[in-house]
């Protein structure tokens, strides 16, 4: 028996409203300068047991590593399919530093103050990952290096790069574009670009 979400994996065709043009990078702000010895990745907030979890890059390169062919689709309405991401599954992060049973959303943080809001429901999907390598090579710093989160089924803006912190919430917050008028949950599926849609 087929499984009805599928289609919606297949990375050929696009989601409606999107064209297809190779990737570019885009981003707020300069490309950072990132110093491994000194870079982490924190994982606070509403946690199980109301602990703070700091990664260093030892420590992520010690868990499991996926590849995952997704689509990358900008709000703007630009696409570029068939890409391989690959790095840790998303879900690998949730399982050693939980969130607490009312903590359902995320704020995913990156260089300068970016920030990103998300479901949990987000990071435990299959296809998740904080990416660290594109097309079989590391990260280039405009895409990302070393980590970015990726999440095929929302809009690039949901998937920080330079990523930093994620932080479990028992109340949404709005992230650095949600406050700017884009949409709260970003579903490219659903076509869920802006609030007004909300």
């Amino acid at each position: 028996m087929s499984d009805p979400l599928d289609e919606l994996r297949d990375p050929t065709p696009l989601p409606p409203g999107q064209r297809e043009v190779p990737l570019r990078p885009m981003h707020y702000g300069r490309v950072p300068r990132v110093d491994l010895a000194s870079w982490s990745l924190t994982i606070e907030g509403a946690t199980v047991d109301g602990s703070m979890t700091r990664l260093l890059w030892a420590d992520l390169e010690s868990l499991p590593h996926i590849e995952v062919r997704a689509d990358h689709h900008c709000v703007s309405r630009r696409s570029t399919t068939g890409l391989v991401w690959g790095g840790i599954p998303a879900r690998a992060i949730v399982e050693l530093a939980p969130p607490a049973r009312e903590a359902q959303w995320v704020l995913a943080s990156a260089a300068y103050g970016y920030h990103a809001n998300i479901t949990v429901d987000d990071l435990l999907s299959s296809r998740s990952l904080l990416a660290t390598h594109l097309d079989g090579e590391p990260l280039a710093p405009e895409h990302g290096w070393p980590m970015r989160l990726v999440l095929p089924h929302l809009y690039g803006f949901k998937g920080p790069k330079w990523l930093m912190a994620l932080e479990y919430l028992a109340t949404p917050q709005r992230g650095f574009w949600e406050e700017r008028g884009y949409h709260f949950t970003g579903d490219v599926w659903r076509e869920e670009r802006y609030a007004h849609q909300e």
